[in-house]
C-alpha cells in the first residue's frame, strides 16, 4: 500500500497527458518526482490500496498544497487519470505544473 502525490504532467503536441510527475508519500517526507509513463500510473493507482492526490504548488504562500484524489477511469479512449469529474478546471489533471519545459 502506497501514497503519491502527483505534481505535474507531459504533454504531447496534440495536448494529450503522456506522463505525470509522481512523489512516493513517505511518514515524514515525500520523496522527488518520478517520471511515469501513463500506463505505469494506472498500474499503480490500479494496484489495491495505492491512492495518489494532486500535489498543487501555492505561490502565494511558497509551499505545496494536497488538492484532490486522482482516480482511473476507463473512458471512451482507454483509461486515463481524472481528479476532480466535470469541473473545467481541474478536471484530468491538466491543470497541474507542464514539465515539458522543466525536464524532459
Amino acid at each position: 500500500m502506497a501514497k503519491y502525490r502527483i505534481s505535474g504532467v507531459w504533454k504531447n503536441s496534440d495536448n494529450v497527458i503522456t506522463h505525470y510527475a509522481f512523489h512516493t508519500v513517505e511518514e515524514n517526507s515525500t520523496s522527488r518526482a518520478s517520471k511515469k509513463t501513463k500506463s505505469e500510473a494506472i498500474g499503480l493507482l490500479e494496484t489495491r490500496g495505492n491512492s495518489a492526490t494532486t500535489w498543487i504548488w501555492n505561490y502565494k504562500q511558497s509551499k505545496w498544497n494536497i488538492g484532490e484524489d486522482v482516480e482511473v477511469v476507463n473512458g471512451q479512449n482507454g483509461k486515463y487519470l481524472r481528479s476532480n469529474p466535470n469541473d473545467t478546471t481541474t478536471d484530468n489533471l491538466a491543470h497541474l505544473i507542464d514539465f515539458d519545459w522543466i525536464f524532459s
